[in-house]
């Protein structure tokens, strides 16, 4: 009962907000923008909290520098860009063109100063983030982006792309790793919620110039580590490694023919 009360809010609390939001864009510059948004993100954090019984912790905010720097976060479900735009002040983040299928959202993107890429990646998708992440950065923005570019389960994971490493070199940014569980509570896309205590973990700054490989491998190390303890803190047994899966067009799948199958 509480999973279809929180449902039936999430969908006409999305629906107010967002045609707030395409009014809002209609202003000078983007701080209505961003302040539609933010009340949006608590308004249903506050709703997961009193209707379905999930309450949010975010931890490690000291960790998190005051001028611009790159938030690779680990993406489990819908709430996870809920909890950084109610949490983290002047942010932006990296979408793929997806979202601007939906009416209204393209503009309401564009006037936030959202990093819109190429969903399919690539080359062109490299250049659209590097072009559009110089802006951000120049204004002193945060910048959230999901490393893996896909919702994950708890207790697995996508191959993480290379684009942090990339924004990091080029704007020279430290980059704040970020674990969860909240997809213990909230899965992926689910509609069912699970009550409890879910907890976003923000950690300390990557080390700065390192080169791609160490990068890459200590970025994943990181936040799979993390948020493999956290999911074993959530479910009350011992912490077990993350499977590497890919996406084949309609769900996750285990991953075949690749080196890396775990992260402990």
């Amino acid at each position: 009962m509480r999973s279809v009360l929180f449902n039936a809010y999430y969908w006409v609390l999305s629906i107010f907000y967002g045609l707030s939001a395409a009014f809002a864009a209609l202003a000078p510059g983007r701080e209505a923008v961003t302040f539609t948004l933010r009340l949006y993100s608590r308004r249903m954090l506050w709703a997961l909290d009193a209707l379905a019984g999930v309450k949010i912790q975010v931890k490690g905010q000291e960790n998190l520098p005051k001028g611009p720097c790159i938030i690779a976060a680990k993406h489990h479900s819908w709430g996870d860009g809920f909890v950084m735009f109610a949490h983290v002040d002047n942010l932006s983040f990296v979408t793929g063109d997806h979202l601007e299928k939906f009416p209204l959202v393209g503009a309401i993107l564009k006037k936030f100063g959202a990093i819109v890429v190429d969903s399919c990646g690539g080359p062109e998708a490299r250049e659209a983030l590097s072009k559009s992440a110089a802006q951000v950065a120049a204004e002193g923005r945060r910048i959230l982006i999901y490393p893996e570019g896909h919702l994950a389960a708890p207790g697995e994971h996508f191959r993480y792309r290379t684009g942090v490493y990339y924004m990091s070199k080029d704007f020279d940014l430290p980059v704040v790793p970020v674990a969860t569980n909240l997809g213990c509570f909230w899965k992926q896309q689910e509609k069912t919620k699970t009550p409890g205590v879910a907890t976003i973990e923000l950690l300390p700054a990557l080390p700065q110039r390192l080169e791609k490989d160490e990068f890459m491998t200590l970025m994943q190390a990181t936040i799979e580590r993390r948020t493999n303890e956290l999911i074993a803190q959530a479910r009350g047994e011992p912490v077990k490694p993350s499977v590497l899966v890919e996406w084949d067009g309609k769900k996750n799948v285990p991953s075949v023919g690749l080196k890396e199958q775990t992260v402990a």
